[in-house]
């Protein structure tokens, strides 16, 4: 289904009945992202999925700023107030989560718990951001002028992702190819509005996040479980899962385990903080 949201149209896909749950991409996925776990999650949810500002078939405006946080916060507000959601669980994957916390913190009245998967609040000091932006700056432009074949080769061979590697090829090919039905105008919007550079900083609001939170990383991934520890003791109600043979996409390197934590984090997400120990989970397979 398509909905136009603040001047933008955007690609959406709604399935099943019950509780409702948001899920959130990250930088070149779209709304097929997490259409595998659809089947098992849509059976106690009602799942809606979407191809954010500049991805799949959603709008890429060529105006910058129109992919900021806030803004895109504000088209999330806008699509549940459409869909009739007044509260939502909101599963995001590394910038998607950076969009789910960041919502959170700005409407925290439509969000009932946040899984996020390899993601972060930020960077810390301005000196790293300015940095950054520089750097999302000059992707960008070099994928205008290289185009998405140049790009998504360079992409899928970043050390983030190096872990990848080990999966079948009908797996790397199925990721691949949901890379490069995105175009260079949207991904280089992403980059130069909704990069890590441009967002706030929200290490120090953490503590605003009244919600339980499900902090989902891969154990190879080393840089992101650092900081989903740092994370972890930021948020009053947070506990961390970390997955064994999984680098920064959990959700296709070991699903079956990823399917576990989201539909048992789901079941009960108060539950867990009434445990006996809240220590980290490691997830063997």
């Amino acid at each position: 289904m398509r909905m136009d949201v603040n001047g933008i149209q955007y690609h959406l896909a709604v399935k099943g009945e019950g509780p409702p749950l948001l899920l959130l991409h990250g930088f070149t996925g779209s709304l097929n992202t997490f259409a595998p776990f659809v089947p098992s999650w849509s059976r106690s949810h009602r799942v809606i999925r979407l191809d954010l500002i500049g991805h799949g078939q959603t709008d890429a405006p060529q105006i910058p700023d129109r992919y900021t946080m806030e803004e895109v916060g504000k088209d999330l507000r806008v699509i549940l107030d459409q869909l009739e959601i007044k509260r939502t669980h909101i599963l995001g994957y590394s910038m998607g989560g950076r969009l789910a916390l960041s919502f959170a913190l700005m409407y925290p009245e439509r969000v009932e718990s946040l899984l996020l998967e390899s993601s972060s609040p930020g960077l810390r000091t301005e000196a790293e951001r300015r940095a950054r932006r520089k750097q999302d700056a000059s992707l960008a432009d070099w994928i205008e002028r290289e185009g998405m074949e140049a790009f998504v080769r360079y992409w899928e061979g970043i050390p983030l992702f190096s872990t990848q590697k080990r999966l079948s090829e009908r797996v790397r090919r199925h990721i691949r190819e949901e890379r490069l039905a995105n175009r260079a105008e949207g991904l280089a919007g992403s980059l130069r509005g909704m990069g890590t550079g441009r967002q706030p900083s929200w290490w120090d609001h953490l503590q605003c996040v009244k919600q339980p939170v499900a902090l989902i990383t891969g154990e190879e991934d080393q840089k992101f479980c650092r900081i989903a520890d740092a994370m972890e003791q930021g948020f009053p109600f947070a506990r961390q899962w970390r997955v064994s043979r999984a680098g920064h996409a959990v959700h296709v390197e070991q699903p079956h385990i990823f399917d576990k934590i989201v539909k048992g984090f789901l079941l009960a997400p108060n539950e867990i903080f009434f445990s006996s120990s809240k220590e980290d989970e490691s997830v063997e397979y």
